[in-house]
């Protein structure tokens, strides 16, 4: 069998920063989008810890709002509706399709694992042009917890039918492949710009400056 890759999908292969306009037309300030994701990731987390679940659309709408008040402004229904829409025609970054390609050529089982729920995470992969690359597209919501916990990681390795060794997480999130590497995964770490490996965690088997230079570490690796 092949040996299976599985990527996050938000900021690890699409590109949020093409929310930036749509920000700054809201807000009057493109950085209010990264103060909104890292809410949304606040949330997300505190969700997790607590033990509930909640729709990462849902996550996301009440970050908007917490932004919205934390500013003193109000918005529209069709605004946060707007958001909510962008978030699923992102683009890919620019080395992410021809990364995928190079892993699947190269034999390897690619496998989308996102905390969006399954229609949205449909909507993003297939305006992305990268949906043929995945062999499977997974969302948390099978495993009714928002990552990084743990049974997110075993959930997609029981529906993938590989014990966890055999699995590698590809994430620009350092706690996304803490959580995966802690649930026995490997791990590869997608240093963005503003992404830093999580100090407190062992280092991953493989760091790259984009997918790009993570592929190429993966195929070298075999």
């Amino acid at each position: 069998m092949a040996q299976t890759i599985v990527f996050d999908v938000n900021e690890t292969l699409l590109d949020l920063a093409a929310l930036d306009p749509l920000f700054e037309r809201l807000f009057g300030d493109a950085g209010a989008r990264r103060e909104w994701f890292t809410q949304v990731l606040q949330s997300a987390m505190t969700i997790t810890l607590t033990g509930r679940y909640e729709d990462f659309s849902a996550v996301g709408a009440a970050a908007l709002a917490m932004v919205a008040e934390r500013r003193g402004l109000t918005l529209a229904d069709d605004d946060r509706q707007a958001v909510g829409a962008a978030m699923r025609r992102l683009p890919p970054h620019p080395e992410v399709p021809e990364a995928l390609e190079d892993l699947r050529d190269a034999g390897f089982r690619l496998v989308a694992l996102t905390n969006s729920a399954p229609e949205a995470m449909d909507e993003q992969l297939a305006h992305a042009g990268l949906r043929p690359l995945f062999s499977e597209a997974l969302s948390v919501d099978r495993a009714r917890a928002l990552k990084p916990a743990r049974a997110v990681y075993e959930t997609a390795a029981s529906t993938l039918g590989e014990p966890p060794a055999a699995l590698t997480m590809v994430a620009a999130h350092g706690w996304d492949v803490a959580g995966a590497m802690s649930a026995g995964w490997r791990g590869a770490f997608v240093a963005r710009p503003g992404q830093v490996w999580e100090a407190l965690f062992p280092p991953p088997q493989i760091i790259g400056a984009d997918l790009k230079a993570v592929s190429r570490e993966l195929i070298a690796a075999g």
